[in-house]
């Protein structure tokens, strides 16, 4: 399993390498030169492109939707000066509208600005209200506004029902998190970063009681004034901060809810070294501690007075910062309706490198890993995505990225990829990665036709009957004759694999006979 793991997503100098045992989470590191080579050539088609939907947008930095509301894309927009702004995009006229559906005074340092927003889940169903994290003077701020005159098909919201829902001290200017959204439980998430600086100086994001910085939290909003705890949040009625769903955060950019399973997925921008990816699988019952300022990744930042390892949860993957990497932008787990075959994939990337990456958890494990960055850059209208800021979804499930230059793109699809099988290939054939049959046989791979390596992870270090010199599937006396005709030599059947074929490959004919080869 380990060879497969490691092996099968070498794309361009990466690889995915399986992590120590500090967590029941399995944990995949990208590094270079730390695994057999993948073929270029075996590198699988997505069958992806994009289409750059919208252009001179100042700072995108996310895209959403409300329930069910396949008509308009709701745009983030850090801040213009002083002013943060959501944009309508009507994805039926393919246009954006030229009123704001929010604007709201912010921040204009550093990371600072508006920087999240989420629908109610019932915003056609009652509660039209819409919710953004945002940051002004030295705060965080999580605040509700109205829909126009409680009506949610307006593009506009109530620029007077606004209702700060909590207050959170920044002491630095960066790290300020911003992702909110609501789980498939009703309750909101809110992700608060560690407060800034570097190193997590005071200690905030292990520090359970009365700090919600270095957090998830976890609120509901439709009880309580101005909002209440969920009776089962981790720490309700002992030591710790009753929000607080998790900790041990530095900053994660961004979140976001498989649709489809209720997983939650969590970018992790790392400090000097190392980006990280999180998955909280949906029924967990909250408390996690993800590790900062302990562990930058998998690897030890500063241990002093920490835990031990084995209380902590490690991320399922994580990448260095070589080839000029620095900061993981979160994505989603598609689940849309016009790229079938992406289904399950989880789409993230990188700010500085403008880099793109997918791939599957199967039963834990990291599985068809693959960078698509020049599938989609260019789009196929000429625009470059680069500055990744953000990704996010339509009420469809369809992906988009924002590129903090100012614009937005579609992921779209092309020609699907032909049909695949598992391709076992380099020393002793254990690698293995889903390839056309000739893609595979050009590697001198092996090829299984309908299998695949995310449900088959064990297919390429199964033998593959030696016995069976004809490959008839069953060892009889052709294979005798075969191991008598090659006799001596050490080009021909050689069941024992000890490079002649003599008295111990006839025995193991013997040994085997009459056996179906499988």
């Amino acid at each position: 399993m380990l060879t497969r793991a490691i092996a099968a997503c070498v794309v361009t100098g990466l690889c995915l390498i399986a992590g120590s045992e500090l967590s029941d989470y399995e944990r995949v590191a990208m590094e270079t030169d730390s695994a057999e080579e993948f073929p270029s050539s075996l590198k699988r088609g997505t069958g992806l492109a994009s289409f750059r939907i919208a252009s001179g947008l100042s700072r995108p930095v996310g895209v959403a939707h409300a329930p069910g509301d396949e008509s308009r894309l709701f745009i983030v927009e850090q801040r213009s000066g002083s002013t943060g702004r959501v944009r309508v995009y009507d994805l039926i006229n393919e246009q954006m509208l030229s009123s704001y559906f929010l604007t709201q005074s912010v921040n204009t340092s550093s990371e600072q600005g508006l920087l999240g927003l989420a629908f109610h889940p019932d915003y056609y169903n009652g509660s039209p209200y819409v919710y953004i994290n945002y940051t002004s003077g030295s705060n965080t701020y999580i605040k509700r506004f109205t829909a126009q005159n409680n009506d949610p098909n307006s593009n506009t919201v109530d620029s007077g029902s606004g209702q700060t829902l909590m207050t959170i001290s920044q002491p630095y200017t960066n790290h300020n998190g911003g992702w909110i959204d609501f789980g498939p439980d009703g309750y909101l998430y809110i992700s608060t970063g560690d407060g800034g600086s570097a190193g997590d100086p005071g200690n905030r994001s292990q520090d359970i009681t009365n700090q919600k910085l270095g957090k998830i939290l976890r609120i509901d909003v439709d009880n309580g004034s101005p909002y209440g705890i969920p009776s089962d949040n981790p720490f309700v009625g002992v030591t710790g901060d009753d929000e607080i769903w998790s900790y041990g955060h530095r900053n994660e950019w961004r979140g976001s809810f498989d649709r489809d399973t209720g997983d939650m997925w969590m970018a992790d921008v790392g400090q000097y070294n190392w980006e990280e990816v999180n998955v909280e699988y949906a029924g967990d019952a909250g408390g996690r501690n993800y590790g900062w300022r302990c562990w930058e990744g998998d690897h030890s930042y500063n241990t002093s007075g920490c835990d031990s390892s084995s209380t902590m949860t490690f991320p399922v993957f994580e990448f260095s910062h070589s080839g000029g990497r620095c900061s993981i932008t979160g994505g989603n787990v598609y689940r849309g309706q016009d790229i079938p075959w992406m289904d399950g994939f989880y789409f993230f990337g990188d700010y500085c490198s403008s880099e793109t990456w997918i791939f599957k958890l199967v039963n834990g494990n990291v599985t068809g890993y693959e960078e698509i960055t020049d599938d989609i850059s260019p789009s196929t209208n000429g625009a470059y995505i680069g500055s990744i800021s953000a990704y996010g979804e339509d009420a469809r499930g369809e992906l988009y990225v924002c590129d903090l230059g100012g614009e937005v793109f579609r992921i779209i699809p092309t020609t699907p990829p032909a049909p695949d099988g598992a391709c076992c290939f380099g020393s002793n054939g254990t690698v293995c990665a889903d390839a056309p049959e000739a893609t595979c046989l050009n590697v001198g791979g092996t090829w299984f036709e309908n299998e695949s390596c995310d449900i088959s992870p064990d297919l390429c270090l199964q033998p593959e009957c030696p016995t069976d010199c004809n490959s008839d599937g069953v060892t009889n006396v052709n294979d005798l004759l075969a191991v008598i005709a090659a006799w001596g030599t050490s080009g021909g059947c050689d069941p024992t694999d000890d490079g002649t074929t003599g008295v111990d490959d006839l025995l193991a004919i013997i040994a085997e006979w009459s056996v179906v080869c499988e």
